[in-house]
Parts: structure tokens; sequence; C-alpha cells
């Protein structure tokens, strides 16, 4: 869905939402909309819609959310990035978790905040990341810093590390109680590539049964850590 694409040399910066939640989208189009200094230019549910919208409209920043149906947030990134262009790219998620932020700013993001912040902390981050600064969010930041020190200092959790962004994806839904078919049908995928990324994810962190995964999960999912 479009909304009041404006003239690339007018004021207002032009926004792009990647959200795949239509209730929640709009609620941030309208917090955005009651700001002077940008307008929200267009909207996508999906990754590849996002692609073809960014294309058309060339926005000055996309708010990109990690966790979409098909191609991740993460994946999306890459992509945007392969096509060099000087769009700023700010991750709006509700996970947490520091290996996200820090994958993130690997995959060519500009910033990072979690959806739980204050409408006036994501305009003020939206804002900083516009006039090129890095934005991570305080807590991001300080679970960040201790969570990846505990990760490096364990080999299992080096092991951890070598999970893909995909498969990092399953793992926090698995710890959030989705079951393989809810997985599958959120990611639009059959049921037997999930269960395939699970018994992956499972040899990569030594994990001998399905359980043994959940478990794991879970526990990352609730503590950050494993």
């Amino acid at each position: 869905m479009s909304r009041r694409p404006a003239d690339k040399a007018s004021t207002p910066k032009r926004i792009f939402l990647v959200e795949d939640h239509p209730t929640f989208r709009e609620g941030l189009a309208q917090i955005l909309e009651k700001e002077g200094d940008m307008v929200v230019c267009g909207e996508a549910g999906t990754a590849a819609k996002a692609l073809q919208g960014i294309e058309r409209l060339d926005p000055d920043l996309a708010l990109v959310d990690i966790t979409l149906p098909g191609k991740s947030g993460l994946e999306l990134i890459k992509e945007i990035r392969k096509t060099e262009r000087k769009i700023k790219l700010l991750v709006l998620s509700m996970h947490d978790e520091a290996l996200y932020a820090d994958r993130v700013l690997r995959a060519g993001g500009d910033g990072y905040i979690m959806k739980q912040e204050d409408p006036e902390e994501i305009v003020h981050a939206i804002r900083d990341v516009l006039n090129g600064h890095v934005y991570v969010s305080e807590e991001v930041f300080l679970n960040s810093s201790r969570a990846v020190r505990e990760r490096r200092a364990k080999s299992a959790n080096r092991a951890f590390d070598e999970l893909g962004d995909h498969e990092l994806e399953i793992l926090a839904l698995i710890g959030r109680g989705k079951s393989a078919g809810e997985i599958a049908r959120q990611f639009k995928l059959p049921a037997r590539q999930i269960k395939a990324s699970c018994a992956r994810m499972g040899r990569k962190l030594n994990l001998k049964t399905a359980n043994a995964l959940l478990r794991y999960a879970v526990c990352w999912v609730e503590t950050g850590a494993t």
C-alpha cells in the first residue's frame, strides 16, 4: 500500500515501512506522519514487496522488522545492500537478543531498536540514523556487551555463532512455543524444510534430540544465555 508519495526534493524525509502486521504498521504510519520532517511514502508486508517498493519509491530510510514471511528482514537488508542504494536501514523488532543487533549491523543495517520503545524514541532513532549515525538502544547495547562476552567465552556458544540468520529466527520461534507446522506457515515453507533446519541446528549445537533443541531454544529466549 502506497502513502502520499512525495517529491524527492521536498523537505520531509521519505520513510518506507516493512512490517507484516497491518495494525502495527498502521500505528507506525500514524506516529510518523504527525512529524513535520518525515512522510511515510510506502509500505510492504514481505521482503519481496519491500524490494519492489523501495526500487520504485527510492525512500530515504526503510524501517524493517526482522520476522517476515518468506525472506527475513536480515535477508532483505543484505539484498538491498547488494543494490548499493544509499538508503538508511533501521530495524524495529520485538527481539532484544544481542546476536540480532550484531547481525543487523554486519548485514548492513544502520541501527536496531525494539518495538517496546516509546514512540518518541523510535522517532528519535529514525532521525539519528538519517543524520548518519548508527543507532542501537541502550538496553540492546548493554545486553549485547554482556552476552557477546559470555558467548565468546564458551565453546558451545562458538557453535551457536555458526547458526545462519534464518536458523536463528527458527530457533527464536521454537523458544516461543511455535511448532514446526506453525513456523512453516509463517515463512510459507514446507514443514519438512523447517524440520530439516531444526535437525541441522541440532547437529551444529551438538544437541542429540528434538527435545534438547527445544529446551535450548526456550532457555535462550527467556534468558539470552545458553
